[in-house]
């Protein structure tokens, strides 16, 4: 389509609206005339059959009133004649009562636990039921329970009483009752008389709401229908109720209170009723249903002692819009004629402005072609020729950066080239995933440590993840996901032939512009050579460790086994002389010695079995401290003891710990030789429980504190160092730590860190 066409196009087109604004102009303000008239006579029509239906609801009102003044006296009547325990009043004595009294019904309630419940009633049907699901009426049950006015909104309320809206029975949904609720405290149930709505349905059937309407659509052709919402239940699904195996729609939730509702606009209705329910103010609008145009009115209406409802009044407006159609033909006839002429004197005119404009076309065409040589003559300074300059500046750009653009052509091919060769070249494995976790590159280095080709893994998941590594792999990824990285992380990975080897990995995400992840990068390192290293340094620090023990061990036995020889080689040079007792007391006391230190040595080069089980420090402490209560008063120690109280168990092996405890009690009693106080403290920690012993002996020498634990090393003139490298293991054993501090001629405290059972 040439320019000359769609400038023809585009001024006729604005010709059409204007006389289309002018035809809708016309059209709508007669139209609002026409509906206005129409809208003022449905205001009267409606303030008219509003006024009549408020009669007619409050008529109906008092009638429920009376009736429920009825149950009242009814409700009192019983409980003046009926025992206050309901335990005392029979089925039989209700239906008796319920004659004279001449009602239809009588149940008593009871509140038990969160429900209230029907226990004795004249209908053996009502018998069991529950409240609990009855909405508001199990509000106000409970409400009277409490000794309060009823204030749900719904019903009839007076002091201690309170009568709901005309329903379905939930015992026989066939039959439609009025029921009152008495409680006044006096007695352990609530008194509930009920009977049938015939009255009600003798005032809907001579004079009620129904039968006006009727009347008004009859004596008023042009009125289609005439409706009563409930603004509560307009808009929301029906609450429909199973009551003996029939679903009922309770007359108290019901949208639609009266009339016939067929004229129903979905869209334009529920969201109408509630803004007039809320302002109080009619509204009136046009709308299609059924095949007419009808114009719609929705009328608030507040009857007392009532919730306020709505009433919506439906005409048929046929008239107005033939009026309104004859109209709009003879309109649209004379812009037609109008439209038609312009068309024609605009296609002229275009044709002569846009001359200029095919040089312009003819030189856009050579730079589209890739000439940029030539320019196109300016001849005026108006639009056309600022355009023209325009174009000639923009063919003399392009070309300029034509030539920038190879430029860089050339060097982010070689950047591209280099990044290739890094990648295929390093000795780190690399793999490139989607989000989706499929592979979709791998390089060189990852054939080689893992065995896979990259077009063996493209487009499926990387199969190096042993199974036992697969959640801890999942979490890597989450962190990557959430936008963290994973840099140097040991873990294990599987080659093609299924064997384990140890890497180090560095995960990091690949975003784009935007910063979403696009893709997940990971750099793979096989260290099992590194790990082997160290392993093999670790087996030759335990075996140094090892020879040190056994060194110490030999010399600590070397000593006692000396003084055995010398007592031997003396027998044997006197066969004659025996040996005293005094002389076998100090061979027995060394070959304890020898027997004590084997033990411990043991204890160390061994794991031992041991069966652990709940212990109670607390105890375990008092125990240890009745056994050491003799040795402190010999030596002038004053033990003082600082449990706190419900202090948890822990899980241990009982006879260990004990050796650990006595271990340190000793120690901390022989570091006093002057006496003092140890103070014994048991306490719940964050991380478990701690045992913490504080003496006043000579302390320990900064310099020492490293070495203590070293296997044989002691300040004692009898001692051999193993008694606190034992207790060590055994803590540790426990999963528990043991931290000494000292000041020489202050003491030393000792604390022990055990963890709670099951933490």
């Amino acid at each position: 389509m040439t320019i000359k066409t769609k400038l023809t196009f585009f001024i006729s087109s604005i010709v059409a609206v204007i006389l289309a604004l002018n035809l809708s102009i016309n059209y709508f303000t007669s139209r609002d005339r026409l509906l206005a008239a129409s809208e003022q006579q449905m205001k009267v029509i409606a303030r008219q059959i509003a006024a009549t239906i408020q009669t007619s609801e409050q008529a109906r009102q008092f009638i429920e009133e009376a009736v429920a003044d009825k149950l009242r006296q009814a409700a009192l009547a019983a409980k003046y004649r009926l025992d206050p325990d309901i335990a005392n009043v029979t089925n039989e004595q209700l239906a008796a009562l319920c004659e004279e009294l001449g009602t239809d019904g009588l149940t008593l309630w009871q509140r038990k636990d969160d429900d209230i419940v029907a226990v004795k009633s004249s209908d053996p049907k009502e018998i069991g039921m529950s409240a609990k699901s009855w909405d508001y009426w199990y509000d106000a049950f409970n409400q009277l329970f409490d000794l309060r006015r009823v204030s749900v909104g719904q019903g009839y309320a007076l002091e201690h009483f309170w009568s709901g809206p005309i329903n379905f029975a939930t015992s026989d949904p066939s039959n439609i009752i009025k029921w009152g609720n008495y409680y006044d405290g006096t007695t352990n149930y609530m008194i509930n008389p009920m009977v049938h709505a015939d009255v009600f349905f003798d005032f809907e059937r001579y004079a009620g709401t129904e039968t006006l309407l009727r009347k008004w659509i009859y004596n008023n052709p042009d009125i289609l229908e005439i409706t009563g919402f409930d603004p509560e239940f307009v808009g929301k699904a029906p609450i429909l109720k199973l009551k003996q195996g029939q679903v009922v729609h309770n007359l108290d939730v019901r949208a639609v209170l009266f009339g016939p509702y067929q004229y129903e606009d979905k869209k334009r209705d529920v969201g109408i009723i509630h803004s007039v329910s809320r302002s109080g103010e009619m509204s009136t609008f046009q709308t299609s249903a059924l095949g007419k145009r009808i114009l719609k009115s929705f009328v608030p209406i507040d009857i007392p002692g009532r919730k306020p409802i709505v009433i919506g009044i439906t005409m048929d407006r046929s008239a107005m819009e033939q009026t309104l159609a004859r109209q709009l033909l003879t309109q649209g006839a004379v812009s037609l004629a109008l439209l038609l002429a312009s068309v024609a004197a605009i296609y002229i005119l275009v044709g002569f402005f846009i001359r200029p404009l095919g040089q312009i076309v003819e030189r856009v065409n050579e730079i589209a072609a890739g000439h940029f040589g030539s320019h196109i003559p300016v001849r005026s300074r108006d639009e056309l020729g600022l355009l023209a300059s325009r174009i000639n500046a923009m063919s003399d750009n392009l070309h300029d950066y034509l030539n920038r653009l190879t430029d860089s052509a050339k060097e982010l091919q070689g950047t591209k080239e280099y990044l290739e060769s890094f990648i295929n070249h390093t000795t780190d494995a690399i793999h490139v995933e989607d989000p989706n976790g499929t592979v979709v590159r791998a390089n060189k280095a990852f054939e080689t440590i893992f065995g896979w080709k990259e077009h063996e893994i493209a487009g499926k998941r990387a199969p190096i993840i042993p199974p036992e590594q697969a959640e801890e792999h999942e979490r890597l990824i989450c962190t990557i996901r959430s936008g963290g990285t994973v840099a140097d992380y040991e873990t294990i990975r599987l080659t093609r032939d299924g064997r384990p080897i140890d890497v180090s990995v560095t995960i990091s995400p690949i975003c784009d512009s935007m910063g979403q992840i696009v893709g997940i990068a990971t750099i793979s390192r096989n260290i099992t050579q590194r790990k082997q290293t160290e392993e093999m340094l670790r087996r030759s620090e335990k075996l140094t460790a090892i020879g040190q023990l056994a060194a110490g061990v030999a010399h600590e036995i070397r000593n006692p086994l000396t003084t055995l020889r010398g007592f031997i080689q003396l027998l044997q040079t006197d066969a004659d002389r025996s040996l005293s007792k005094e002389h076998i007391d100090i061979m027995l006391s060394e070959m304890d010695r020898i027997h004590f230190i084997v033990s411990e040595f043991l204890v160390l080069a061994k794991p031992q079995a041991v069966r652990f089980q709940q212990v109670d420090l607390a105890e375990t402490l008092r125990d240890l401290i009745v056994l050491m209560q003799a040795q402190a008063m010999m030596s002038g120690v004053r033990l003082e003891l600082k449990f706190d109280k419900d202090v948890p168990a822990i899980e241990g092996e009982p006879n260990q710990l004990k050796q650990v405890f006595l271990n340190i009690l000793k120690n901390a009693i022989e570091a006093m030789p002057d006496g003092g106080r140890l103070l014994i403290e048991l306490k719940t920690g964050q991380e478990g429980v701690v045992v913490r012993c504080t003496d006043e002996g000579v302390g320990i020498p900064a310099e020492e504190l490293p070495r203590l634990g070293e296997p044989f090393y002691t300040s004692k003139p009898n001692g051999n160092g193993l008694g606190l490298m034992v207790s060590q293991q055994i803590i540790s054993n426990h999963k528990g730590v043991i931290r000494i501090e000292s000041e020489p001629g202050q003491g030393t405290c000792v604390e022990i860190r055990l963890p709670l059972a099951n933490s």
